[in-house]
């Protein structure tokens, strides 16, 4: 697992990190991804998590308060129940919160049974996780996904992202998502963010949480800084604030 930095730009801090796949030899979550059958796909699902956790309750200042983001398959999940089994006993194991856990599900995979999804985030609600939509944006389902899911956190697609600040159209559909958002009471990040600009777009939009490589690149097995310029950043506009 590599792992990178979630900030949250109002509580100028880091709000958490997401977990992401990476082979032996740094290969990327797609290159990962792509070698696991369907067959194989429920236990290495359980595997990412349960590695995850185990890292991020050794690699987590205790008083931080941080939330660990794990990307999960909605189609390898069968029982939600049963499947947080692994997750839970993982978490009671290395004494990690698991108050402190986003599942994300990402729009990429296409969901086969609603009903089924549903079910999963009804159970991990219950169990006291964040819920979140991955990727939105650039998916299969969109807005009607969103339709028939409110999660507790949407990240914005980099698709989205990139280019924010010069791109009129960009901006008025992240306007608009932050508007649906805010009337169904859901959280938006956004990812992918590389430049400042994206960045400042975003802000001044009304986002709050960011993640991408203009705040930190991915870090294997261990937690990595805020980038100088992302610092230099997040400084200039709390003075500009005050």
């Amino acid at each position: 697992m590599a792992f990178q930095p979630i900030y949250d730009i109002g509580a100028e801090r880091v709000w958490g990190y997401e977990a992401l796949i990476r082979g032996l030899a740094g290969e990327g979550a797609y290159s990962v991804l792509s070698k696991v059958t369907p067959e194989k796909k429920y236990l290495f699902d359980q595997s990412c998590r349960v590695k995850a956790i185990e890292l991020a309750s050794r690699l987590f200042p205790k008083e931080a308060s941080l939330q660990l983001s794990i990307n999960f398959m909605p189609n390898a999940v069968y029982e939600p129940a049963a499947c947080l089994r692994a997750t839970l006993t993982a978490a009671r194991k290395s004494d990690f919160p698991q108050t402190s856990i986003m599942f994300e599900f990402t729009e990429d995979e296409e969901i086969v049974d609603t009903d089924h999804l549903q079910k999963i985030i009804t159970e991990y609600r219950r169990q006291g996780f964040i819920t979140a939509i991955d990727d939105f944006g650039a998916g299969f389902a969109g807005l009607g996904l969103l339709a028939d899911f409110q999660p507790d956190l949407v990240k914005i697609d980099m698709k989205l992202v990139r280019g924010v600040d010069t791109s009129h159209a960009r901006r008025s559909i992240v306007a608009g998502i932050l508007s649906i958002a805010r009337d169904l009471g859901i959280t938006l990040l956004a990812e992918g963010v590389e430049t400042e600009a994206e960045f400042r777009a975003l802000r001044d939009a009304g986002i709050a949480l960011f993640q991408g490589y203009y705040f930190a690149r991915p870090e294997f097995e261990a937690l990595p800084p805020l980038t100088p310029d992302a610092a230099n950043a997040v400084r200039l506009g709390q003075r500009i604030a005050a």
